[in-house]
């Protein structure tokens, strides 16, 4: 679980700021599941997603994403990764493979999170923002995404990385500008596919 609580130059945790929003979301407080839903809802409510307010600054490391108050949805999971691992629970960055336009030919990730609940293992949970048709909560032990995969080609990646994908991380970093943005998309395997 180590690698899960680790800062890195794109989960920075231990940047001053973000440790210090961290402990001022956490507060006294000591239940991992109240922590959890305090970071997660600021992180979900707080920090304005890019694309939904047509805003042009493209924010990665989680430290910029906390400084600009905004970010596309992996920006978003990076800067609650480090909020969570700064308050000592394990965080790891998960994935949706979704469709972009009505004719099923142009896919994107989407990014989210997964948390280590005691007793329970792995929960997903997705801060990106909610508006009108996207409810994502907290209420486990039933996970309530933004999106649900409902389209050919569309994919729940499993895994649970400890670092985002690289990607992903070239796809924020080389970009001055959102509207310039391609968002990233992976391959997936599908059985009978070869």
């Amino acid at each position: 679980m180590e690698i899960f609580l680790k800062s890195t130059n794109v989960i920075d945790w231990q940047t001053p700021a973000v440790l210090a929003k961290a402990q001022e979301l956490a507060g006294q407080e000591r239940d991992p599941h109240c922590i959890i839903r305090r970071c997660f809802e600021w992180v979900r409510d707080e920090i304005k997603h890019t694309g939904d307010c047509g805003l042009t600054p493209v924010t990665c490391a989680a430290s910029e994403v906390l400084a600009e108050g905004s970010g596309f949805c992996y920006a978003k999971s990076h800067l609650l990764a480090a909020l969570l691992r700064a308050n000592g629970i394990p965080t790891g960055l998960c994935y949706q493979r979704l469709c972009m336009d009505d004719d099923g030919r142009q896919f994107c990730l989407h990014g989210l999170n997964a948390v280590w609940l005691p007793g329970s293992g792995w929960y997903r949970i997705d801060a990106r923002g909610n508006r009108a048709g996207i409810d994502a909560q907290f209420a486990p032990p039933v996970e309530q995404l933004a999106f649900a995969i409902s389209r050919e080609g569309e994919a729940d990646l499993p895994e649970v990385w400890a670092d985002p994908l690289p990607v992903v991380v070239e796809a924020l970093l080389s970009n001055e500008s959102a509207q310039e943005m391609r968002l990233p998309d992976v391959e997936v395997w599908r059985p009978g596919l070869g």
